[in-house]
C-alpha cells in the first residue's frame, strides 16, 4: 500500500495539490491519479481520505489523505505547530485504511516533514491486542522514497517510545506487577552498555526510611519496588544529570478510602507517570542523547486489607515530615514524597516528576494538555518549547503559597495528603504538598491524569491508555542535551 498526502487548496474549486512524493507518483501513472481525485468527488477535506486501486502495479491500493493547508505552522492559539499535527493525523488514518484492506506493508509519503508522518504512522497503528486471539494484521509502515530517511527513523524511535509506555499502562494490573514492570523496563535497556538499572527491593525501601511510600504499599500482598535507571549519555559520565521520577501505582483500588466501581478498571494505568518516564529513558538511551539521564518509579498496589493505611493515620516522609493520610486514595503523592527526597541525591541539573496525581487535573483541563507546575521558568520554557514540536501540549499551573497554607493546617501532623477545603483546587493543593519535599531550584510537577487515556480526540491515537506525554518529555532531554552541548 501507499499512503500520499494532498493539501487542501486555498480556493475551495481549485486543482489538488500534491507534496512532491503525490506529483512524482503522478508523473509514473501518466497524471491518473489527479485525475481520479477530481472526478471521484469534492476536494479532500483535512484527515479524509479516498482509496484507488489497480493504478501501479507496486502498489495495488493508493490511499490519498487530506493534509490541510500548505503551509500550515505554528499556530500561536493552539500552541502546537499546526503543520505537524495535521501530518501525524492524516498519515494515521492513511495507515489505519491499509491495514483494514489487510495489506502487511504500507509505504508512507513524507510529507515534507518525515518526523512526523513517521510518528503518525507508528503511533496511529498501535493497538494493544497480546492477550486476544483473534489480532488485526500487523501492519510494517516504511518511508516512501529514500530523501528523509533520518528524520523517518527518529519520528520511528519517538512514537516507539510512546507506544512503550501505552503498552504499559494498557496491560492488566495481573500482567505488569511492580516486578514485571521493573524487569519489563530492565529488558529494554539491557543491550545498551551505558545504562545501569536497579531494581530495588522492600529491604532497601525500608533503610531509605521511606515511610510514606512504604505505607501505601503495605495494604497489598504485591512487594513494593523501587526501580532507579541511570543512563549516563554525558560526554562526562560526572555531568549533573537530568532527574526524572515516575509515580508507580500499578493498581489504585483507593485503599480504604475506596473507589467506585464503575471505571476502577482504568487504574491499571494509575501508573502512567512511571511508564512515561522510563519509556523517555528508553527513547533516550535509543537516540544516543548526549546528556545524563536518572529515573526513578516507586512502584506498588494500592489496596484495601487489614493492612492498609486507615483514614487519620500519620506517616513519616524519608525528610522526616510528618503525614496525616486524611483519604487513602490520595496515595500517589505520597510515594512522590519520598522519591522526591531521594532524587535530591544526585545533584540534578533538574528534577521533573509525571503523575497520574488528580482527577482535578482532568476536570481543570481535560485532555488537551499536561498540566505543569513548576518552582523554575527556565524548566517551564524548555518544556512548553518542547510540547510544541510534538503537539502533545503542557500548560502551566499555578504553585502558590494560598494552597501550601491548605496542606500544612492540619491537627495531628506536619502536612494533610489532601488540601483542608477537600476538593477545591485539588490539582494545585496536590501540587503544593509535593513542593514541601522539593528544595531543588528546578523542578516541574506534570499532572498527567487528564491525558492518561484517549476516546477519540487525539486522531492519531486509538482509544485507548495514551502515553502521553512521552514524546515531550523525550524532546525536552534532547533540548536540554542541546543546551549543554552549546
Amino acid at each position: 500500500g501507499l499512503v500520499l498526502g494532498v493539501y487542501s487548496s486555498e480556493k475551495d474549486e481549485g486543482a489538488a495539490q500534491f507534496t512532491s512524493a503525490g506529483d512524482a507518483f503522478d508523473t509514473l501513472v501518466s497524471g491518473k491519479l489527479r485525475e481520479l481525485l477530481s472526478v471521484s468527488g469534492p476536494p479532500l477535506k483535512k484527515g479524509k481520505t479516498r482509496i484507488f486501486h489497480g493504478l501501479h502495479q507496486d502498489f495495488p491500493s493508493v490511499v490519498v489523505v487530506g493534509l490541510g493547508k500548505k503551509n500550515a505552522g505554528v499556530n500561536d492559539q493552539e500552541n502546537w505547530n499546526e503543520g505537524k499535527e495535521n501530518i501525524r493525523a492524516a498519515v494515521a488514518v492513511g495507515c489505519r485504511q491499509i491495514q483494514d484492506l489487510e495489506i502487511p506493508c504500507v509505504e508512507v509519503d513524507p510529507c515534507g516533514d518525515a518526523q512526523a508522518a513517521a510518528e503518525g504512522a507508528v503511533l496511529g497503528l498501535h493497538e494493544y491486542n497480546e492477550l486476544k486471539q483473534k489480532k488485526k494484521p500487523a501492519v510494517t509502515p516504511q518511508l516512501h522514497g529514500s530523501a528523509e530517511s533520518e528524520a523517518w527513523q527518529k519520528g520511528v524511535i519517538y512514537a516507539e517510545g510512546q507506544n512503550l509506555a501505552r503498552y504499559l499502562m494498557e496491560a492488566p494490573a495481573n500482567y505488569i506487577t511492580p516486578i514485571k514492570f521493573a524487569e519489563h523496563i530492565e529488558q529494554k535497556l539491557r543491550s545498551f552498555s551505558n545504562v545501569k538499572v536497579h531494581i530495588r527491593p522492600e529491604s532497601w525501601i525500608a533503610t531509605q526510611q521511606m515511610g510514606a511510600f512504604l505505607s501505601v504499599a503495605k495494604g497489598s500482598a504485591e512487594p513494593p519496588i523501587f526501580l532507579e535507571i541511570h543512563y549516563l549519555g554525558g560526554a562526562n559520565t560526572n555531568d549533573s544529570p537530568l532527574v526524572f521520577v515516575g509515580k508507580g501505582v500499578t493498581f489504585d483500588s483507593g485503599g480504604i478510602s475506596l473507589k467506585p466501581s464503575s471505571g476502577m478498571d482504568a487504574m491499571r494505568a494509575d501508573m502512567g507517570g512511571a511508564a512515561t518516564v522510563c519509556s523517555a529513558i528508553v527513547t533516550a538511551a535509543t537516540l544516543s542523547l548526549p546528556l545524563n539521564i536518572i529515573g526513578l518509579a516507586p512502584l506498588c498496589e494500592n489496596m484495601p486489607s487489614g493492612k492498609a493505611n486507615k483514614p487519620g493515620d500519620v506517616v513519616r516522609a524519608k525528610n522526616g515530615k510528618t503525614i496525616q493520610v486524611d483519604n487513602t486514595d490520595a496515595e500517589g503523592r505520597l510515594l512522590l514524597a519520598d522519591a522526591l527526597c531521594y532524587a535530591h541525591n544526585f545533584n540534578a541539573r533538574a528534577i521533573v516528576n509525571a503523575a497520574t496525581l488528580t482527577g482535578a487535573m482532568d476536570v481543570a483541563l481535560g485532555s488537551a494538555a499536561t498540566g505543569v507546575f513548576t518552582n523554575s521558568s527556565w524548566l517551564w520554557t524548555h518544556l512548553y518549547e518542547a510540547s510544541i514540536l510534538t503537539g502533545d501540549r503542557v500548560w502551566r499551573m499555578p504553585l502558590f503559597e494560598h494552597y501550601t497554607k491548605q496542606v500544612t493546617d492540619c491537627p495531628l501532623a506536619d502536612l494533610s495528603n489532601i488540601g483542608k477545603y477537600s476538593r477545591a483546587g485539588g490539582a494545585c493543593t496536590a501540587a503544593a504538598f509535593l513542593k514541601e519535599f522539593v528544595t531543588a531550584s528546578h523542578w516541574a510537577h506534570l499532572d498527567i491524569a487528564g491525558v492518561m487515556s484517549n476516546k477519540d480526540e487525539v486522531p492519531y491515537l486509538r482509544k485507548g491508555m495514551a502515553g502521553r506525554p512521552t514524546r515531550t518529555l523525550v524532546e525536552f532531554a534532547a533540548r536540554l542535551s542541546q543546551d549543554s552541548h552549546n
